[in-house]
């Protein structure tokens, strides 16, 4: 049977912000003719401010904090209780004085279900903020020489960068392709997400969706254009 999975910040939504609203429409009939399941970094209360209720009902299941926090239908069905190390806590205190990237706005280690979100510059910062340094993590590589640094400090986590300007930080099963233990080896899974390639919190579910369809997007729109494009081929 196929199924449709799909990451949310820059693939169903601008990263940090709503879903368009002609997009819901379309995407909410979608789901009412297909089995469609959502996989993110970001917890449930930011994906039902992202999405919507109407969306979160429509869809199947919903894999928070990359698979570790589940919900079905508006109901928590299983949370993983991992905790972080207070070692890697001190190493990203280090990283957050040391960055030359000057802005700090608050909320940088955010504790989530499963995982952690790191974030130089907060996740408190404004979108302009973002832009800022989204520019200087462009040009200087920041989050992933701190990702590959985490990953080889501690072996038993495993830190991906997620969304605009964060990484995501839990133990090495952790990552999207966890959520492939629900799937029967039968499923024929499609996967959209925007964070492909390899260091991306998508990479990992790609790596592992062997036998099905892996599409990387650049962004909402390009989503609803390929899922369009899918639909008139098989009509």
């Amino acid at each position: 049977m196929n199924k449709f999975i799909f990451d949310v910040d820059g693939t169903l939504t601008p990263s940090r912000q709503t879903i368009d609203p002609e997009f819901e429409k379309w995407f909410i009939d979608f789901c009412g003719s297909n089995d469609v399941y959502l996989v993110t970094g970001s917890d449930y209360a930011k994906t039902l401010e992202q999405v919507g209720t109407d969306v979160c009902m429509s869809v199947k299941r919903i894999y928070n904090c990359s698979g570790a926090d589940v919900y079905e239908k508006c109901i928590n069905v299983r949370t993983s209780d991992w905790k972080a190390p207070k070692e890697l806590y001190s190493l990203l205190n280090g990283w957050l004085q040391a960055s030359p990237f000057p802005l700090r706005t608050g909320n940088h280690i955010e504790e989530r279900p499963g995982m952690i979100n790191f974030s130089i510059v907060g996740r408190n910062a404004t979108m302009d903020e973002r832009k800022l340094y989204i520019k200087h993590d462009l040009e200087f590589r920041e989050r992933e020489s701190i990702a590959f640094q985490i990953n080889l400090d501690f072996p038993e986590i495993s830190a991906t960068v997620g969304g605009e300007t964060g990484i995501d930080i839990g133990p090495s099963y952790s990552n999207k392709s966890q959520i492939l233990s629900d799937f029967d080896k039968s499923d024929k899974i499609f996967f959209y997400g925007d964070k492909m390639e390899e260091g991306g919190n998508d990479f990992p579910l790609k790596k592992a969706n062997k036998n099905g369809i892996n599409c990387q997007v650049k962004d909402w729109k390009d989503t609803w254009r390929v899922l369009n494009e899918n639909i008139a081929n098989r009509t």
